[in-house]
């Protein structure tokens, strides 16, 4: 079915650069983190992207294999065992303003950019092609790029990229030696003080998912130097001249925020709706809690979690293989116990809600999509023609994972457990047939079945219900609902018509950033800056609603 429709394309909007949603085949390796753990359970609580209830569906369909063999949601991970996918990947958008490349040292092997905000440097979570190394290697024609240091993806400034494994060596024992001398400029909130300001506080991270650090006395050595370069009355913040000694995640935006002066327009560390009236000033407290809970819905969803049940809950009973009736064990994530999973410290009841109205905040960005979710009933293999993922090498010579090699047509499966591996989901009929091979990512997006729609004589012999039409996903789709989208014939899809994803509404252009941006880096091949940002300007103004 995936390869029925026209490739879908997203509207164009000014200040925005998209990109159409596409097939990806990748491999990963196991990480230390999931050694022992269900398939299922690392699964969803490593991602986010889509409910509870889709992903046991597509692990229940024997859309992911592990080793080249189709796995479970009870498949217990290994260590060096390889996971393979192919996913509908939909990035999200980026600014439409250019990576400048501000020195090509060709003897030396290394170039100067100016990094955008909302471009992250490096292909991760859903960002690819528009990753700042994949936009060299593509846009600007760099054979090879080697970043040595990082700078967050709302962050905007001066990057120096070695061109050369052995430059790259060289660049990273600066950084690593702490040699490298970094300034950043920012425009924080309120009227930051006008002498120096030391701030040398621990920092930890606490929720990996979401990325969020917090001043902790378990956390890593961190030093930052403050200086005011100008209060503007008008805005009520200042621009101030930041100088790290250490570099730690978020390491600026943590400190700002730890001194009362957090970045005026971070969407993270500076707004209230997370961290409260004092929005982290001085800390938060990190006294040990147990107390987790349930993640509820919106309210305008809850009258729809009532009547259809939630699909961020695998609590209602199932059907087995053998047709008997199992009560589904309950998984972190539907719990609230994954909040504090990848920490390594034990959470306070503080972290625990900070993290929580975080998660909640990002879901209502993207629309509650995850509420919304549509699972559809698949026949067939879940993936599309020909793009099947090449059998892994012996385990001594597996990368560390990345995009996968694709074959022309998919390996023969001999194995008895997977000829006979026939389930019904609740009510929801999948089938992992013989030559399934890796489908769609349950770690983001679903690929639909090539032949969904079995004859009427196919439908009697299996009991179960048919693949859902078009028609009956837009009409289900669209009875749930949601708040920043409409549905109609003349208005802009809701869903993806290729894999049925719950499309998120497009962001603001001047949301995609944070005022902090890196203005000049020291090293042994010299020193190299960029123009202050506009935001700095005196007098600058903004949208602050």
């Amino acid at each position: 079915m995936a390869d029925q429709h026209t490739t879908f394309k997203p509207k164009e909007v000014h200040g925005l650069k998209k990109i159409p949603p596409y097939w990806y085949p990748y491999t990963t390796m196991t990480k230390l983190r999931w050694i022992g753990r269900e398939l299922l359970e690392v699964v969803s609580t490593e991602f986010r992207d889509r409910s509870m209830e889709y992903y046991r569906y597509a692990l229940e369909s024997g859309v992911t294999t592990v080793n080249g063999k189709i796995a479970r949601p009870d498949t217990i991970l290994k260590d060096g065992d390889r996971v393979e996918n192919v996913v509908h990947r939909h990035e999200p958008p980026v600014t439409s303003k250019p990576v400048k490349v501000l020195l090509h040292d060709v003897e030396r092997e290394f170039i100067v950019v100016d990094k955008p905000g909302s471009i992250p440097v490096h292909a991760s979570g859903r960002y690819y092609r528009n990753s700042l190394i994949e936009i060299l290697v593509n846009d600007f024609g760099y054979e090879k790029c080697y970043p040595v240091n990082r700078l967050d993806r709302l962050t905007s400034g001066c990057m120096i990229i070695p061109l050369s494994a052995s430059r790259a060596r060289q660049l990273t024992a600066e950084f690593m030696n702490g040699t490298v001398r970094k300034e950043y400029v920012a425009r924080v909130k309120g009227k930051f003080p006008s002498e120096e300001i030391v701030c040398e506080e621990p920092l930890l991270t606490v929720d990996r998912q979401m990325g969020l650090n917090i001043v902790h006395p378990e956390g890593k050595h961190a030093k930052t130097v403050f200086n005011l370069i100008r209060y503007d009355e008008n805005t009520d913040s200042s621009v101030v001249r930041c100088r790290p000694f250490t570099g730690r995640s978020h390491q600026l935006r943590v400190h700002l925020q730890f001194l009362g002066h957090p970045i005026a327009n971070d969407p993270v560390y500076s707004e209230k709706k997370i961290w409260g009236e004092n929005v982290g000033k001085g800390g938060i407290d990190v006294t040990p809690s147990e107390n987790r809970e349930a993640p509820a819905p919106p309210s305008h969803l809850q009258a729809l979690v009532n009547s259809v049940g939630s699909p961020e809950s695998l609590s209602k009973s199932s059907e087995n293989v053998s047709g008997d009736s199992a009560a589904t064990k309950l998984l972190p994530r539907e719990t609230g116990e994954d909040i504090g999973m990848g920490s390594p410290v034990p959470l306070s009841s503080e972290a625990v809600g900070v993290i929580t109205r975080l998660r909640n905040m990002k879901d209502e960005d993207e629309d509650w999509s995850r509420w919304r979710d549509v699972v559809f009933r698949a026949k067939g293999l879940m993936r599309p023609k020909d793009l099947v993922i090449k059998p892994p090498p012996p385990q001594n010579k597996r990368k560390k994972g990345g995009r996968a090699e694709v074959v022309s047509q998919p390996p023969s499966v001999t194995d008895p457990d997977v000829l006979d591996s026939h389930h019904s989901v609740e009510g929801t009929a999948v089938c992992a047939d013989a030559d399934t091979s890796p489908g769609p990512a349950a770690t983001s997006n679903a690929l639909l079945a090539e032949d969904p729609t079995p004859t009427p004589t196919e439908e009697a012999a299996s009991g179960s219900p048919s693949q859902l039409t078009l028609d009956e996903v837009t009409e289900k789709i669209s009875a749930a609902p949601y708040t920043g989208l409409d549905v109609g014939p003349s208005n802009d899809p809701i869903y993806c018509p290729e894999c049925y994803l719950p499309l998120h509404p497009d962001p603001k252009p001047e949301k995609l950033y944070i005022f902090l941006h890196a203005l000049k880096y020291t090293i042994s091949l010299g020193e190299f800056s960029t123009e202050m940002p506009d935001w700095a300007a005196e007098g600058f103004e903004w949208d602050q609603t």
